[in-house]
């Protein structure tokens, strides 16, 4: 039953999301246009319920690399163009990610999709319960590394000090999901964003 109306709140929420954050997503078209012209959008090869591939939407907020690989847990900083920044600041990157969650690859909360290449680290062994839940647009793993992990740049010390962390609330959250727990990760979300725009 939870998950019947997990998915049908999806659906609503997605829906009525994308309607009214389409200013939203013009605004940050206008924005790459001017800062850092190229596709506006690009798809990323991500890895959801039961480790089937999908590809998740964004929009680009980094510059276009000359080789392009996803094996690495933390964003290029040095490839992140200057509203580029505002864009994950505010998380209008993940907007598009709505068509996901419409389409049924994604959920509004769960753990955070993995990467096809990080697969053997995020979904196997202790973490592999992660792979039986539909992966979220927020959740408490999404949060944790929103605070937390976006404070820390080099590659190495993110895998020591966040990486293990956040695979144990992805897989907290599958064993403890429920219809509040679900309603106060989005609550939250908004909290976070919400301070850090007036942070800025």
């Amino acid at each position: 039953m939870y998950l019947f109306f997990k998915r049908l709140f999806d659906i609503t929420c997605s829906l009525i999301g994308i309607i009214i954050t389409v200013p939203l997503w013009l605004i940050a078209m206008i924005g790459i246009k001017c800062s850092d012209p190229g596709p506006y959008f690009y798809l990323a090869h991500r890895v959801g319920k039961n480790n089937k591939e999908f590809r998740m939407f964004k929009v680009r907020s980094m510059r276009l690399p000359k080789g392009t690989n996803e094996n690495y847990f933390k964003a290029d900083t040095d490839r992140i163009f200057p509203f580029g920044s505002f864009l994950r600041a505010t998380k209008m990157d993940e907007l598009p990610q709505l068509l996901n969650i419409l389409r049924g690859d994604m959920s509004l909360v769960g753990p955070r999709p993995a990467s096809v290449d990080q697969v053997q680290i995020v979904r196997t062994g202790k973490n592999a319960a992660a792979a039986s839940a539909t992966p979220g647009l927020t959740g408490p793993s999404a949060l944790y590394d929103y605070i937390y992990g976006d404070m820390i740049e080099a590659e190495e010390e993110y895998r020591i000090k966040v990486l293990p962390t956040r695979l144990e609330l992805d897989v907290w959250y599958v064993k403890n999901r429920n219809a509040r727990l679900d309603i106060k990760m989005i609550w939250w979300t908004i909290i976070c964003i919400t301070a850090e725009l007036f942070h800025k």
